[in-house]
């Protein structure tokens, strides 16, 4: 593919994903069990597994019988939702960052520079890439995305650059152009395809094997973050790089590149020095690392983990080359074996907020009735208002995902805890809704198929889960809509999940098998590397789908499900599944896990690790916990492999532990309820983040962090030997849990193969010799036996406790060190009490006054009881003693206690058992009794004070009384008290006796009168008379509303008033007289009651005799209202007696309802009426069918829908019913229908008569004519068959007859004319929908067999519109074909033999053509093909045609492609190809030797004429203003016209942009291209025009470059002085390439390079003779320009460059010695080298001005500044040296020269000076004075006086004329230079802050 064009690209999904696969996707079964094996879930799945395992999913149809309730209010429910591009779950861009992309492509780009060529591009394009709309383009996301498509050559291949176009432009059509496409794969090429190339080089196999060692010094491995650094890079030459290169660009960066043992090893081999190799290798390490500092060094010391927070490890810490930020190698997800190759960057830094993709949790929350609005939205947008099938749907789905119907957003209602917002199912403590039956609502509460009990099902091992974990152990709830979505996914853990479907729309889904998961990750690797890449974990963020023909292509099985309402879907283990909703619907799903999943629960736990993610539960938690409660007898076989496999894997890791030298242990705190999961939450590894269960690793050094046994070397640099293992099981109780399971399986236990296993005995190295675990064992026991017959000594047992962790979590085998390490713990244990006790006991009997809390008795007792017999205790017969003493002192309580003694007594023996120095237990019984004893004796004393009184309460007594009881003391009070409670309990037992009895009210009242004055407060007797008073007033309140009864009559009120009497006369505790009384009158006020609301409202005739009845018992029947409701009843017995009459006898409608009418008057309800009426309602039914049938029939009505079979029925009915009817009009109806079908029968008689001819004839007229006379009968039938309105089965029959004659006309037609291909197709087409038993006919058949010949003859006609053209025998074959059929097609047949005919006049021409070459020509070729296209047939002849037209067409083509793609014309081949000739033909008049003569245009070449135009006064060539605009615009000067041209070399400026771009390649094609192409058109036919211009062009174009390289070869060669030598064929050369419409690199190339030289030489020549001057930097760039111009050296610009440049870098040398020379040079010297130095090139200005100030003179001495003090006049601002005036300490506060204030020597000049003066001088020898200068004041640096604040005012008296008396000659030289020489000075005022 020339220059990177990408072939043409077809039209695919974005994806990946474009395998165009129509096979359709299988279905998983279905499942229907019955009612018996729907009642055990879990069995049920356990019996399908064998079979549906293998699909991954599987839908389960309940029975009819499963109708669970709805339980949850949906309407009302407000639930979040997440919001779904659709359209970017697939077809969506890699989330990588563009930054740290092109942070790592400039690193490429600095590291890796190869030649210029195809591929080998320097950079990122000059100017920003952009979009076709101008956007700019993303270039990270370019590369991705091709990334994504297979690379460059890939996408090449497959022809994607469409897709990379839609992953780069959001906003990309549809259809993507071919020249964008073509633009994005040019730029890919030229500036990423070696990036990608290098990107995907492996690494060779020397740094493969530096890397699996993992030990590679950091000194010899290169790293391209070191790149960055200035002149760190080497350009690379050749085109190829080799292993030792890649390996300097492909990076391992470490932890350990820059801690400190990178910086000891390069401080140590600085100080060492390095020879040899070693040293040739450190040394641009030593030069990469010199910025490493101390602050680094500590930085890096800072430098931590961002995974597990340690710092530790750094020789396995892996930098991002970004940020800067660690990982160690096995912290990542996943972890890395060893560093990797290249660059490395973290995931913050590769993966772009922008970019980055997820399901976004909506704000708000949302209702249903919002949601279903969206949804039917959504369906609107896709669907319009039809009703899409589930196939449309689900192609729709899966083009919107790969990215091709459009952009979609929708939103979904996933992973809603049921807990929280409501389940489908019935739960016991949810409210019922009012419309569900309460039995059914339990039944379904505790089924099995209820989600919420699924996870707890006797039989799966969840049920020990106490957590509700969301979706685990509680369910979740789907609310979805129209394509909203679930991604592939894999359940956690791997479980089972089940999902059911409430209501709505149907769910489709898609499931892989388990068994091919890796398979299915593999693919969607392969398919997506870009997002894989980016983010590796990428299954588990549930966030892309993938279209199952994918996997499919790929051999991976995939099975699609249907999920209705109502039904299951199951999920098994390890399967992954994805779909999405159909449309608005509500599902509920949870995990479960029979005892067959814990083998995959392992492989779920493995993944967890790998990936570093936080598990839902521990695993091994679960295993240990579901062995300990049980399982059935068919999982045993699934537990006793992994309690196997979980045994020997912690065996050979703590053995592994042991081995490497950890010796510690301890146990882990026991679980408060270990029978059950999730109790209390474990620590997790910090490595792998997985729960620590059983065991974990700890270090003093990091007290809150826990590795597991397998990360226990990460987790720090401390030896192992400080390191603890924690367990919670020991190896024999994991053993013996494994015994237990093997045991309830059936298998011999002795026989156990994971305890015997092959593992060899675990040894290690101790004193320098090899000891295995059992004899070290052996050994400790030994040492341990000894310490416990020996005295005790702590220190010997800490020490052996400390050595046996290391046994104590082993096998049964160690059993014998657990047990000794328990006896000496209990030993050591016995002796330290015993030492606390005599100590606290000692403490006591020292310090009595003091608080110290005793030692127990039980404690001591215990202590002397259970003596260690190994050896004895000093302080043990102590401790005897005291236990004697304490047990007399208890006797003595006891025998007190037991005895009744007195309470002074009992204080004796307290006081006694205080001062014992040992707490007895008794002592605390002893003081609770006295205390008891003496409240009771006060509350006695009390109680007998109020019987004195006269009052007494019982309750009080009564509690004394039982007090009593308990008292062991002897007191006088017991016997009074005793017989007053005697008295009150004989009182209280009378009044208990009325309350139980329920006495009569006189009697209760006598009782009550007699107690009247009683000193005892008895509660039942204040109950008693509370009785008493109620009931008076109820007597009261009953005798006067009975008085006032007799004179109401609103029995409503009343009925309430007695009801509510009986029922309080009913809740008294006393019998009343006055209640039978109330109930009978309550009985009357009833029956009154209900006889108004008889009369008042209608009643049963059954009720009012009822209550008529009651009325007579009640003996009231003669009050009024039972006598009319006697009348009542009368009325409507005899209404009923003649309607029972009318049911049993016919008679007419209108007696009916006159007897209906007459029941309004009845004010009771009549049996019979409703009888009656559905009498009337039936026969007014039957008159309102019949006006259908005779009603007059109108098209308008609407379609047909009575039967005649009604019409019969409906005559029939009269008979058996109660009203007389007439059926007259309907008999006539059904007669006119009946004499219709015996008509139509006998038309379909005649009509099969003329169907069974099986001979048509010569001519089909006759044939033709029956049939139309035949169709004209039965349209008419047809007709008055739908005027009667009915349905009628012979009518269908005669449709289709109509139908079937139809189709025989039409295909008779044919007959008589040469149809249409189409026409004849449809026929056949409508064939098929004939009826088949017409179809079947003889004339049908023949009519078949016709038009089958008919179509084949249609086909081989030359005109017919076809692909591809029959042969000639195939015609011929059709012709004589015809002879056999019954159908005569003769126009058919003669157009067959016509074209047969032409076809072979055609062949004759073309032999005729290829048999004379001399007269063969391209237009000949082309009539050839023409008249082939419509009169030959397939042939030989037509091939070579066609094959010799397509060769020259596809270089036509060629040409177009190369031509149009760089011309950007749109019009023809020849007309570009003329354009080109043109342009050439201008280019060669511009070197013409009569081209100055002719007026025309350079640029545009036309002649002048009038247009505006001028002349350059240089090269004399015309220019029309409008053309010199698109060049930036000329240039005048002084009224002369110079073209831009000219102007530009003139002014030595580089050349003006539109020059640059008209002589660029732009547009043009390449003069090689054309060259190429006019090669490969030899041997064409003649007369070929393009071919003959292109020959033209390649000719003119070759002699333009020869004329123009041979100019510009003259022009390089030159090295004299005159630059227009150079100038003027530069300026040709420049427009022959901007007029000619080719390009050529090679002349391009050196117009380039000729022209950096020329206005290389131009500057020079500028500088040499424009009289300004350059700065020394400029000669230097001069210089160094010229040498990489690779000007020779005899040039004369160069020789010049050089003379300037060494000339003035001598001066420099010679002005910088002399400013800094302190006056050492003469001054003439230093006025010479001023002089020399202002006639210079170059500009010396500040190195003058220093010279200058050095060469001016102070003081008196007339020497230049040389850093002696200096002070300055206040009037004459001249400076005079301190020791030259004589000047000591602190200057004056004012000074004045000798020349400005002289004097005669007798006055002194007195100098006054503050201390705090700082500004005048300094008496410091480098104190610097600012010097004064004509023409402006400079700054001035001084020092501080060094002297102190605490100076005083001092006076410095200078004799100047004494002074300058002592030189004469020097006195006169100082005035007159002191007059002549007068610098402005700045005052000391300014140099305050300086001095």
């Amino acid at each position: 593919m020339g220059k990177g064009r990408p072939l043409p690209a077809t039209t695919a999904s974005p994806s990946g994903c474009r395998f165009g696969s129509d096979a359709p996707i299988p279905e998983a079964p279905v499942f229907r069990p019955t009612e018996e094996e729907f009642a055990d879930p879990l069995a049920y799945v356990a019996r399908i597994r064998p079979v549906a395992e293998r699909y991954g999913i599987c839908r389960i149809v309940p029975p009819p019988s499963w109708s669970p309730p709805k339980a949850l209010d949906v309407a009302a429910l407000s639930f979040p939702t997440k919001r779904q591009p659709i359209h970017r779950l697939l077809a969506r861009p890699a989330p990588a960052d563009p930054d740290t992309f092109l942070l790592d492509y400039a690193r490429f780009l600095k590291a890796y520079r190869g030649p210029p060529g195809r591929g080998r591009k320097k950079g990122l394009p000059k100017s920003p890439a952009t979009l076709p709309d101008g956007r700019p383009l993303d270039l990270c996301r370019l590369f991705h995305a091709v990334k994504r498509f297979g690379g460059y050559n890939g996408a090449c291949k497959g022809r994607r650059w469409d897709d990379v176009v839609r992953l780069v432009d959001d906003r990309a059509r549809r259809h993507v152009p071919e020249c964008a496409k073509h633009v994005l794969a040019q730029l890919y090429h030229e500036h990423f395809y070696a990036y990608e190339k290098f990107t995907n080089k492996p690494v060779s196999s020397q740094d493969g094997k530096q890397e699996e060692s993992g030990k590679v010094d950091l000194d010899d491995q290169p790293s391209v973050s070191g790149l960055k650094d200035e002149g760190r890079s080497q350009s690379v030459s050749g085109g190829e790089m080799d292993a030792a290169e890649v390996s300097g660009i492909r990076s391992q960066k470490r932890r350990d590149a820059i801690n400190k043992k990178a910086i000891g090893m390069a401080s140590h081999s600085n100080s060492n020095g390095s020879t040899g190799k070693n040293a040739a290798s450190a040394g641009p390490w030593k030069w990469k690392r010199r910025k490493v500092d101390d602050a680094e060094a500590n930085k890096v010391d800072d430098q931590v983990c961002e995974q597990c927070d340690s710092g530790l490890h750094g020789d396995a810490m892996l930098l991002c080359d970004r940020c800067d930020k660690g990982w160690h190698l096995y912290c990542l997800s996943p972890p890395l074996e060893i560093v990797p190759p290249g660059n490395w960057y973290c995931s913050d830094c590769m993966n772009s907020d922008s970019d980055c993709f997820g399901f976004v949790e909506r704000r708000k929350t949302c209702l249903l009735d919002a949601f279903q609005r969206f949804d039917e939205k959504v369906k609107r947008r896709w669907f319009g208002q039809r009703r899409p099938s589930r196939v449309q749907v689900e192609k729709q789905f899966w083009e919107i995902v790969e990215g091709r119907a459009g952009e979609l957003e929708v939103m979904y209602g996933s992973d809603m805890d049921t807990s929280v917002y409501g389940s489908g199912f019935p739960r016991l403590g949810d409210p019922v809704p009012p419309s569900v039956d309460l039995e059914m609502w339990q039944k379904y509460c505790s089924s099995p198929w209820n989600l919420n009990n699924f996870p707890n099902l006797p039989s799966s091992v969840l049920r020990t889960v106490q957590d509700k974990i969301a979706g685990v152990m509680v369910p979740w709830l789907y609310i979805g809509m129209l394509f909203s979505s679930f991604c592939w996914h894999v359940e956690d853990h791997c479980f089972y999940s089940i999902n059911y479907l409430h209501w709505g729309e149907p769910k489709c889904w898609y499931g892989v098998p388990g068994a091919e998961a890796n398979a299915f990750e593999l693919v969607m690797r392969n398919t997506l590397p870009d997002l894989f890449d980016a983010q590796p974990d990428l299954l588990f963020h549930l966030v892309t789908m993938l279209n199952p023909s994918v996997l499919q292509v790929n051999g991976v099985p995939v099975y699609s499900v249907m999920q209705e309402p109502g039904n299951f879907v199951i999920t098994f283990p390890r399967s992954y599944h994805g779909g999405f909703n159909l449309g608005l619907n509500c599902a509920e799903a949870v995990n479960f896990a029979p005892a067959d999943w814990l083998p995959h629960g392992g492989i779920g736990a493995e993944l967890y690790r790998m990936y570093r993610k936080a598990p839902v539960l521990s695993h091994e938690e679960l295993l240990y916990v579901v062995a300990k409660n049980g399982v059935s007898s068919e999982s045993l076989s699934y537990l006793k492999g992994e309690i196997e496999r979980l045994f020997l894997k912690e065996k050979k890791c703590r053995e592994e532990l042991w081995t490497n030298g950890t010796v510690k242990s301890s146990l882990m705190p026991a679980r408060s309820n270990p029978n059950y999961i999730g109790s209390e939450e474990d620590p997790m590894c910090v490595i792998c983040r997985q729960y620590l269960y059983l065991s974990a690793v700890s270090c003093n050094c990091r007290p809150s962090s826990y590795v597991c046994l397998e990360h226990w070397k990460h987790l720090c640099e401390c030896s192992p030997e400080k390191h603890r293992l924690l367990y919670r099981h020991t190896l024999a109780e994991l053993g013996d849990l494994g015994c237990e399971v093997k045991a309830l399986s059936g298998e011999n236990v002795k026989q156990y193969p994971f305890l015997l296993n092959d593992i060899p005995a675990p040894f290690k190295k101790v004193k320098d010799r090899y000891i295995s675990y059992a004899q070290l064992a052996e050994d400790w026991l030994s040492e341990s036996d000894r310490i416990l017959h020996m005295p005790f000594l702590d220190t010997a047992y800490s020490t052996a406790l400390e050595a046996s962790g290391q046994f104590l979590w082993g096998d049964h085998d160690m059993d014998s060190v657990r047990n000794m390490a328990l006896k000496l713990t209990e030993a050591k244990k016995w002796v330290l009490s015993v030492r606390n006790c005599i100590s606290r006991i000692d403490e006591l009997l020292l310090c009595k006054h003091k608080f110290s809390e005793k030692v127990k008795y039980v404690e001591i007792e215990k202590l002397v009881a259970v003596r260690c017999k190994s050896f004895c205790e000093p302080g043990l017969p102590q401790l005897q003693a005291y236990v004697e003493k304490g047990k007399m002192m208890i006797s003595e309580i006891n025998i007190a206690l037991s005895s009744c003694s007195t309470v002074e007594h009992l204080e004796t023996l307290y006081s006694r058992a205080s001062e014992f120095p040992i707490e007895l237990t008794e002592t605390s019984t002893l003081c609770c009794e006295i205390s008891f004893a003496k409240s009771w004796l006060k509350k006695t004393c009390d109680l007998l004070e109020q019987n004195r009184a006269g009052t007494i309460d019982i309750d009080l007594l009564n509690t004394l009384k039982l007090e009593m009881v308990q008292l062991r003391v002897v007191v006088p009070e017991i016997e009074l008290l005793s017989n007053l409670w005697k008295e009150a309990e004989s009182l209280r037992r009378r009044c208990q006796s009325y309350l139980q009895d329920s006495p009569v009210l006189k009697e209760l009242g006598s009782f009550l009168l007699a107690l009247d004055g009683t000193k005892f407060t008895i509660p039942e007797l204040n109950l008693l008379k509370q009785h008493y008073s109620a009931a008076c007033c109820w007597a009261s309140l009953v005798n006067g509303i009975l008085r006032k009864l007799f004179e109401r009559n609103d029995y409503h009120n009343i009925v309430e008033e007695l009801t509510g009497i009986v029922r309080d006369g009913k809740s008294l505790r006393v019998k009343v007289d006055e209640l039978p009384i109330v109930e009978k009158e309550l009985r009357r006020s009833l029956c009154r009651k209900q006889a108004c609301e008889a009369l008042a409202t209608q009643m049963s005739m059954d009720f009012i005799e009822e209550i008529l009845t009651q009325a007579s018992i009640l003996t009231i029947e003669e009050e009024l209202p039972f006598v009319d409701l006697s009348q009542l009843l009368k009325n409507a017995t005899a209404w009923e007696q003649k309607a029972r009459l009318m049911l049993e006898q016919s008679a007419f409608l209108s007696e009916f309802e006159d007897h209906i009418r007459c029941a309004e008057d009845v004010q009771a309800i009549l049996p019979s009426a409703p009888n009656m009426k559905a009498q009337i309602v039936v026969a007014r039914s039957w008159m309102d069918k019949c006006q259908a049938y005779l009603r007059p029939r109108r098209d308008e009505l609407g379609p047909v829908v009575l039967k005649v079979d009604d019409l019969k029925d409906l005559i029939c009915r009269p008979a058996s019913m109660k009203v007389i009817l007439d059926t007259s009009a309907l008999n006539s109806v059904l007669s006119k229908v009946e004499k219709w079908e015996h008509n139509s029968l006998s038309l379909l008689i005649n009509l099969r008569t003329l169907l069974n001819l099986n001979v048509v004839g010569s001519t089909v007229d006759p044939l033709e004519r029956n049939l139309e006379e035949l169709q004209n009968k039965i349209s008419g039938a047809i007709e008055s068959g739908l005027s009667l309105g009915f349905e009628l089965k012979v009518l269908n029959e005669l449709k289709d007859c109509l139908l079937t004659v139809g189709w025989m006309l039409r295909a008779l037609s044919f007959c008589s004319r040469i149809p249409l291909l189409e026409h004849v197709d449809r026929a056949i087409e409508e064939a098929v929908n004939l009826p088949a038993f017409l179809l079947n006919c003889p004339l049908a058949t023949l009519l078949m067999i016709g038009l089958s010949w008919l179509r084949k003859a249609l086909v081989l006609l030359p005109e017919s519109e076809k692909s591809v053209k029959p042969k000639l025998e195939n015609a011929e074959n059709i012709l004589a074909e015809h002879q056999k059929i019954a159908i005569p097609y003769s126009i058919m047949t003669a157009e067959l033999e016509d074209a047969i005919s032409k076809h072979k006049s055609w062949t004759e021409q073309c032999h005729a053509f290829f048999m004379l070459p001399d007269y063969q020509s391209w237009a000949g070729l082309l009539r050839l093909r023409d008249r082939g296209q419509s009169v030959a047939l397939d042939c030989c002849e037509m091939d070579r045609v066609v094959l010799d037209i397509k060769k020259i067409d596809g270089w036509f083509n060629q040409c177009r492609c190369t031509l149009s793609a760089d011309v950007n014309d749109n019009g023809s081949l020849l007309s570009i190809l003329q354009k080109i000739s043109g342009s050439l033909d201008n280019a060669s008049m511009l070197y013409a030797e009569d081209c100055k003569k002719k007026e025309f245009c350079v640029i545009c070449s036309c002649d002048v004429g009038d247009v505006v135009a001028s002349r350059c006064v240089i090269c004399l060539d015309w220019y029309h203003s409008s053309c010199v605009e698109s060049l930036l615009a000329s240039k005048q000067m002084i009224s002369e016209y110079i073209c831009p041209f000219c102007f530009s070399l003139e002014s030595g400026n580089p050349l003006e942009k539109g020059i640059q771009e008209r002589i660029s390649k732009g547009n043009r094609p390449a003069l090689s291209a054309l060259t190429e192409l006019f090669s490969s058109a030899k041997g064409f036919y003649k007369g070929i025009e393009e071919l003959d211009l292109l020959e033209e062009i390649t000719k003119k174009g070759c002699g333009l470059k020869s004329y123009l390289m041979q100019i510009l070869h003259d022009a390089d060669s030159y090295d004299g002085e005159d630059l227009s030598v150079m100038c003027k064929p530069l300026v040709v050369a420049l427009k022959s390439t901007s007029a000619a419409g080719l390009y050529d690199q090679q002349i391009n190339n050196n117009i380039e390079v000729i022209l950096s030289r020329y206005l290389w030489k131009k500057h020079i020549h500028n500088i040499l003779c424009g009289g300004r001057q350059t700065s020394i930097q400029h000669v230097m760039r001069l210089d160094k320009e010229g040498s990489n111009l690779e000007i020779s050296g005899e040039d004369f610009f160069k020789l010049e460059i050089c003379k300037i440049k060494e000339t003035s870098q001598q001066w420099l040398t010679k002005a910088e010695k002399a400013a800094f020379d302190c006056g050492e040079l003469p001054l003439d010297l230093v006025y010479g080298l001023i002089t020399e130095g202002e006639n210079l090139s170059v500009d010396v200005e500040k190195e003058l001005k220093l010279l200058r100030d050095r060469s001016i003179l102070y003081c008196i001495c007339r020497k230049p500044y040389d850093n002696r003090a200096m002070i300055a006049c206040d009037q004459c601002d001249e400076w005079y040296h301190f020791d030259c005036i004589n000047v000591c300490g602190p200057p004056p506060e004012t000074f004045h020269c000798p020349a400005c204030c002289p004097n005669n020597g007798e006055v002194f000049i007195l100098l006054p000076r503050p201390a705090s003066e700082e500004d005048r001088a300094s008496i410091e020898a480098r104190s610097h004075t600012p010097p004064a200068s004509s023409d402006k004041s400079e700054t001035v640096e001084a020092n501080k006086c060094s002297n102190s604040n605490s100076w005083k005012k001092s006076q410095v008296r200078v004799d100047l004329v004494k002074f300058l008396r002592q030189d004469s000659e020097l006195d006169n030289t100082w005035r007159e230079n002191k007059k002549v020489l007068h610098r402005t000075a700045r005052r000391r005022s300014n140099f305050a802050g300086l001095l």
